[in-house]
């Protein structure tokens, strides 16, 4: 999957309304969508007023490249997943992180899990690989297989 389709994609599911522009209105919809249904409306303002204009798909693209920066480094990502991988092996099993994923903090849903697997297949054995999921969290692309 190329970084430009994903954040087509992202795009296009925060514009709820297909209008090119993302509003106060968009945002809450995305947030209800997603469970947070009691959002105040100067929280929305606060998120809207990030952008120094409307938000399209251009604003939308420098946003997201400026939020990235600040995202945590890459080694302490890596450092979180080597907590569930004692023996160092690269790998977490896919039943593992799945169940995580789903009873613990913000759970994934069933589309979300459907979606990771899809974006990071387990391999035959059923493992997946965190270090791949590490670099595409920081660098927004996967490694070229060496």
């Amino acid at each position: 999957m190329k970084e430009n389709s994903r954040r087509v994609r992202a795009f296009t599911i925060i514009d709820q309304n297909r209008d090119g522009i993302i509003s106060k209105d968009d945002l809450r919809d995305v947030l209800a969508s997603m469970g947070q249904l009691n959002v105040k409306n100067e929280e929305l303002e606060a998120m809207v007023k990030e952008a120094s204009g409307p938000i399209n798909f251009t604003v939308f693209l420098t946003m997201f490249g400026e939020k990235l920066k600040g995202a945590d480094p890459e080694d302490v990502i890596l450092s979180g997943f080597k907590v569930l991988d004692p023996e160092g092996t690269g790998t977490i099993k896919k039943e593992f992180l799945e169940e995580l994923l789903t009873t613990q903090c913000d759970r994934f849903s069933a589309e979300e899990m459907k979606n990771l697997w899809a974006a990071f297949p387990p391999d035959v054995a059923g493992n997946v690989d965190y270090k791949n999921i590490c670099y595409v969290i920081t660098h927004g692309e996967e490694k070229e297989e060496e």
